[in-house]
């Protein structure tokens, strides 16, 4: 198992401290939390902890947006046909549920489409526009695809289709021929938040069309919940708008939860007797919600899960549901089939274990599950990964990198071996002819390997700071709460704490990986915390030596037999000896 490098996070300076002292009286833990978020007066902190749906920015802002209006207007009034299309992962599904639920529900001639993951790939095919014309669309709404769709719009245009592309991956030098482009990251769009998902983009088109409409924004808002799941799911920075939505979502959850997530939170055992056991959270939209939706679209079809979200009765969600329940036990049996073989091809070849970056190919792997195979692999090796499978003919799979190297960056410098390609800085997707694999392979590890940083291959852990456990109250853990939801640019906080020793009552659990905590700091010994540490059971014996060292920990509430106490959720343990 690779070592783990402790990052620590800049302390705010003495004046943001006692600023923020003065402004909302934070104890310098809170306000050390607060400060390195950009928290650092009494505004800042207003904004952040009293969310009002007030704060969302007119969608107005965003450039080809009236444009975008005026066509979905004219489309109605003229009875064209309007298509709805989108990826079939969560971000897509979900984007495509809220545009098809909204448009459906005041105009009659609106269907959606999701592209087949293997006879047609992601984002916007040839067949999708064929279809189109096929059912006399006028109109394709693109969610969560379409901006790098140059030949499929020109395509469109031929045929007399107009593209509303609605987007939020990176936009390449030349943008498609579309009739409105709506993507924050345009460099002319003056949207002022440009870290939104597929989804949330669909939802700001919802909510113009309120407006435009003169609908009630109520009605909009009904939609937060997917909007919220898209977020987590999608891993977009969870500031801002984001993190705004995703809190109102989170509580619209609370009040109402739709027939299809019920019974997705059923099968998780989240809701039992239909009642949710506790307040839902973002790690919930994102280990429970999130595969399950995704396994519709991996092992079967995406248009699962929009029956899924957008079913209004348990009746209509019940068989798509089971469905998406067994998709998902498939998909995990598959994925882990695949991780095995993936490891055991590393294990083998002496160049792969030396190299800057991993790329995999099996001709008989699932294209559902290379994505998730890839993160699995990463988590391994720590090094920019790609994990492909054979797809009509073509090599066709999945990226994932590693702390901050641009893996999109690095496969575009081979863009001339490449069928097509698009993503994130983190995470990408690419199709490449079967005799260029090994070109590629050869070039991609030469790409990583000149441009990434040494301590990029070395897996860390943000600290956000040194604490010790006489500081840790419930008081300051229900006001660090008050920081959710949390998500990338506003994790959960991950604490240090030195000179830890073992009380004897520490001990493995479960297969003997994990362990069960029980410590104190050496200089306050009366002063007992527990945890749970996952997968460093491996440490028991050293642990049971009281020998001392530190932890790198989140908090959380432990809840058993109906009493509730604080405990660390322990990621990593250094020995001050090391």
């Amino acid at each position: 198992m690779l070592k783990k490098s402790w990052k620590f996070l800049p302390k705010p300076s003495d004046n943001v401290l006692f600023g923020l002292k003065n402004a909302i009286n934070a104890s310098e833990a809170l306000g050390t939390l607060l400060g390195q978020r950009g928290i650092t007066n009494f505004e800042s902190a207003r904004a952040f902890f009293q969310l009002d749906l007030k704060q969302l920015h007119p969608p107005s802002l965003m450039k080809d947006m009236d444009k975008a209006v005026d066509r979905i207007t004219e489309a109605i009034n003229a009875e064209q046909n309007i298509l709805v299309y989108g990826d079939y992962d969560v971000d897509g599904t979900t984007a495509v549920s809220v545009v098809f639920s909204f448009l459906s529900a005041h105009y009659g001639n609106v269907s959606y489409y999701l592209p087949d993951r293997y006879a047609e790939g992601y984002g916007v095919s040839f067949k999708g526009i064929d279809y189109a014309e096929d059912n006399d669309v006028s109109l394709i709404i693109a969610l969560d695809c379409g901006i790098k769709a140059i030949d499929k719009v020109a395509y469109a245009n031929e045929k007399g289709i107009d593209f509303i592309i609605c987007d939020h991956h990176l936009p390449g030098a030349t943008l498609p021929e579309a009739h409105a482009i709506l993507n924050p990251l345009q460099s002319d769009c003056k949207y002022p938040f440009k870290y939104l998902s597929g989804c949330g983009i669909g939802f700001k088109l919802v909510q113009a069309l309120c407006k435009a409409w003169d609908i009630d924004q109520s009605e909009a808002m009904q939609y937060l919940d997917l909007v919220a799941i898209a977020a987590g799911c999608d891993i977009v920075s969870m500031t801002g708008e984001n993190r705004l939505m995703t809190h109102f979502g989170l509580e619209l959850m609370k009040k109402s939860i739709r027939p299809g997530l019920k019974l997705l939170l059923e099968n998780g055992g989240l809701i039992k007797g239909n009642i949710l056991q506790r307040e839902l959270t973002v790690t919930d939209l994102v280990f429970v919600i999130g595969p399950r939706i995704n396994a519709a679209g991996r092992m079967s079809h995406g248009d699962l899960a929009v029956k899924l979200l957008t079913a209004t009765t348990d009746l209509q969600a019940e068989e798509p549901a089971k469905s998406i329940i067994t998709n998902n036990k498939e998909r995990r049996d598959t994925d882990l089939s695949i991780l095995d073989e993936a490891l055991e091809m590393i294990r083998a070849d002496e160049v792969l274990q030396q190299s800057k970056s991993t790329v995999l190919y099996a001709e008989h792997w699932h294209k559902g599950v290379v994505g998730i195979v890839a993160s699995r692999v990463q988590d391994h090796f720590h090094r920019p990964t790609i994990i492909l499978t054979e797809s009509n003919g073509k090599a066709s799979g999945s990226a994932r990198s590693v702390n901050g190297f641009d893996v999109h960056h690095a496969i575009e410098e081979c863009a001339d071996l490449l069928v097509n390609f698009g993503g994130h800085p983190a995470a990408a997707g690419l199709t490449l002819e079967m005799e260029k694999l090994e070109t590629f392979q050869k070039r991609f590890e030469e790409t990583v390997a000149k441009s990434i940083r040494p301590d990029q291959l070395i897996p860390s852990i943000t600290v956000d700071m040194v604490i010790d456990f006489h500081q840790i109250t419930d008081r300051f853990y229900q006001q660090m709460n008050r920081m959710a939801p949390f998500g990338p640019d506003n994790m959960r906080p991950h604490f240090a704490t030195y000179n830890v020793i073992d009380t004897g009552r520490s001990k493995p659990v479960g297969d003997g990986t994990h362990l069960r905590l029980e410590v104190c700091q050496a200089d306050n010994p009366s002063l007992v915390m527990k945890g749970i540490a996952f997968k460093l059971g491996h440490f028991a014996e050293r642990i049971a030596s009281k020998e001392p060292f530190s932890l790198v920990y989140k908090l959380d509430l432990n809840e058993f037999r109906g009493q509730t106490s604080l405990q660390m959720m322990v990621e990593d343990i250094h020995f001050e000896e090391d």
